[in-house]
Parts: C-alpha cells; structure tokens; sequence
C-alpha cells in the first residue's frame, strides 16, 4: 500500500492543478472577451478614442498572462491570440470599423477555443 501512495498523490496534485488551470484560463479569456465586446460597442457608436483605450487596457491584461498562457498552452493558440490583438489596435487606429468588427470578432473566438483547450475535459484527454 505504501508503494502505491505516492503516485496516487501525484495524479491528485496534477488533477488539481488541471482543473484549477482550466478555471483561471476560462476566466481571464471572458474577462478579455468581455472588454473586447466593450471595444466593440465603442466603435460601433464612432467612439474611436474610448474604444482605442478599453482595446489598450484588454491587450495590457493579456500581456500580464503571456508567461503563464505561454507555459501551460500551445504557443500557436497564444501566438495567434497575440497578432490578432496587433491586428485589432491597427484597425482601431485607422477607424476601420468593418475591418475592426471582424477582428475582434475573430479574437474573440480564438480566445473562446484557447479556454477550450485548456478545460479539463475527456474530449481533451482522448
């Protein structure tokens, strides 16, 4: 019994860990997802300015997790994640609105697949 213990422990510390990763992933990917949909908003209504600086605030966030979300997913996901941010603050500097409302849209989504990813699910583990 005392040989199996220690790597029963194991797998509960890492089951642990996997569900506690797969929750901060979910949430921070709605809270950018969230002010992303604010930016949005901004632009639709021609407030460039507001929608410029919820856009900044939303990529400075992001950009506080890129070490973790770089160790626990697959950089591919983050790395596309992160151009599209570029591509959205580009489009919202040039004030072009379908461009822009395509982009966010977009991020959105490939912020809603990078929580996917990550949730700790039997799709996932299969």
């Amino acid at each position: 019994m005392k040989g199996i213990l220690p790597p029963l422990t194991l797998l509960a510390v890492l089951l642990a860990f996997a569900l506690w990763n797969g929750g901060q992933i979910t949430d921070d990917t709605a809270r950018w997802r969230t002010q992303l949909q604010a930016a949005d908003t901004l632009a639709q209504s021609e407030d460039w300015a507001g929608a410029l600086s919820v856009l900044s605030d939303s990529y400075a966030d992001w950009s506080r997790r890129q070490t973790y979300l770089h160790i626990v997913s697959q950089h591919s996901a983050v790395d596309e994640a992160e151009s599209m941010y570029c591509r959205c603050q580009a489009f919202a500097a040039t004030q072009e609105l379908s461009e822009f409302r395509a982009e966010t849209a977009g991020l959105r989504e490939q912020l809603r697949l990078l929580a996917e990813m990550e949730r700790f699910s039997l799709r996932n583990i299969l």
